[in-house]
């Protein structure tokens, strides 16, 4: 069994976001970059269902030589060897599709993913991925069991849950209860240095979208407490202030 694990270069989730460029361009200075968290997800369930000599783990990344650290340490959790495919991520068809060329010239059983990423939060790759390699794709799931040719597996839908069997090859995206990330251990560190990390280069894409500015969150207003029993205080001030009665 072979496994793909597709993973984000993202920033870590105490960095302060900020634009450059008349707001075009996110600026990097001074960022420090992870593992996307739901992609060390995926990456943790797919050791589970390799480890026993069950089969491989190789992870994925689109992105230029600074990504380097981000899957390293993606290795050091536990995949046997990775794939960088040179070129700036500009758009989940540009990085889906890079993926997809990749894995058709490969032979893989199963491709995971974190349900989103953290920075754009656009829930797009997996599907894309799925629909360029024609094969079926499980979107947010949160428990995968595999048997070596049927995956049975559950996702959340509003009022309860749906149950997937998939029989040959498929992509899934998981979510939180999938596994629980790991945390790379002193050998995985040291063996993540001499673990495969396989350059390629990216196939030309046509450009079908692009951002033309980011807009920061408006500042959070005031709050204002109103003692439990002044109820007839707060009614006065959603009709004169928030308006919203």
């Amino acid at each position: 069994m072979k496994i793909l694990v597709c993973i984000s270069n993202v920033p870590d989730t105490t960095t302060k976001i900020t634009f450059t460029g008349d707001n075009t361009e996110f600026n990097t200075a001074g960022v420090q970059y992870i593992v996307n968290p739901y992609d060390e997800i995926a990456l943790s369930r797919a050791i589970e269902l390799a480890e026993g000599g069950k089969g491989t783990v190789t992870v994925i990344n689109v992105g230029e030589a600074t990504t380097e650290p981000t899957i390293r340490k993606a290795l050091a959790i536990g995949a046997d060897d990775a794939i960088r495919v040179n070129g700036a991520p500009r758009d989940a068809y540009f990085v889906a599709t890079q993926i997809a060329e990749y894995a058709k010239s490969n032979d893989f059983d199963i491709i995971l993913c974190g349900r989103e990423s953290i920075d754009y939060n656009g829930s797009q790759v997996a599907a894309m991925i799925g629909e360029l390699l024609d094969i079926p794709s499980i979107s947010i799931i949160k428990k995968l069991d595999y048997d070596g040719s049927t995956a049975t597996i559950e996702r959340e839908i509003e009022g309860g849950k749906e149950v997937v069997s998939v029989s040959g090859k498929f992509l899934a995206s998981c979510a939180e209860g999938t596994a629980e990330a790991k945390i790379p251990n002193m050998r995985g560190i040291m063996s993540a240095r001499t673990k495969p990390l396989q350059v390629v280069e990216a196939v030309a894409v046509e450009e079908v979208g692009k951002i033309s500015k980011f807009e920061t969150p408006a500042p959070r207003g005031s709050v204002k407490l109103i003692p439990a029993e002044s109820a007839e205080d707060l009614i006065g001030l959603l009709h004169s202030e928030a308006k919203v009665i």
